[in-house]
């Protein structure tokens, strides 16, 4: 998964058509090929837990799962539309307040967009938590798809604290990856405005960024991943879920 990410770092940003079309087009073969790497690596984690795994674990877990969880990330995509449509319907309406006001938008109409706004965060964020094992009640329970959804929700309503606590851990490691590979990026192919403030890279210093960048996204992948099937199994198994 990193390799596949390499070419959107290292594509120059001097040339806007390659670069829209190469991150259009690895991002398109991406959103196919998560759902079979999902399903794979949840698959050798979980055998990780207790002896070894191997590739031919990811390859048959990952084809046998590919489905149902494709068709869950669809479902986990359109709440992220179905959130960001009603932020976009917010916005106008607040900033068609703001014009009937004559453009001086009083405290009262600030304080009720942001309350909306606040609102609207935390909801995406709670449903984002609620199911967010999906995927592993699919692979590991063999769940049909809307029942990796609710198995997933009575999961964490069951383990509340433990899941905030989860999640905020798994926020964190996904804030120091994405950093990682937005500085990598920065390194690789900065944007104009830093051109003139970083120094030009050697062929062979890009190449030691891009591994670098990829063996850190392969070591904290595989980490958080057993993590994740580890500490879902212990919730799971405390809450009576069939193993």
């Amino acid at each position: 998964m990193g390799l596949l990410q390499l070419p959107q770092l290292l594509v120059p940003t001097t040339s806007p058509l390659l670069s829209t079309a190469v991150s259009l087009g690895m991002s398109g073969l991406l959103l196919f090929l998560l759902p079979f790497y999902q399903g794979g690596i949840i698959g050798m984690a979980d055998d990780a837990r207790t002896g070894t795994t191997s590739i031919g674990t990811l390859i048959d877990v990952g084809k046998a799962n590919y489905v149902s969880l494709l068709l869950s990330y669809v479902v986990v995509v359109a709440i992220a539309i179905a959130f960001g449509i009603i932020v976009a319907i917010g916005a106008v309406v607040g900033g068609v307040g703001v014009v009937a006001g004559g453009g001086q938008p009083s405290p009262a109409i600030l304080a009720v967009v942001g309350l909306i706004g606040f609102l609207l965060v935390v909801g995406y964020l709670a449903v984002m938590v609620c199911i967010q094992f999906y995927a592993h009640e699919i692979v590991l329970n063999d769940a049909a798809v809307a029942e990796g959804f609710t198995g997933s929700v009575s999961l964490v309503r069951e383990n509340l604290l433990s899941a905030i606590g989860y999640s905020l851990l798994m926020f964190v490691g996904g804030g120091v990856i994405g950093g990682l590979s937005g500085a990598a990026s920065v390194l690789l192919s900065p944007q104009p405005p830093l051109q003139s403030m970083l120094p030009e890279l050697s062929l062979p210093v890009m190449i030691g960024v891009g591994l670098v960048s990829i063996l850190a996204t392969a070591l904290l992948g595989a980490f958080y991943a057993t993590y994740s099937v580890t500490f879902y199994r212990n919730i799971a198994g405390s809450s009576g879920f069939r193993l």
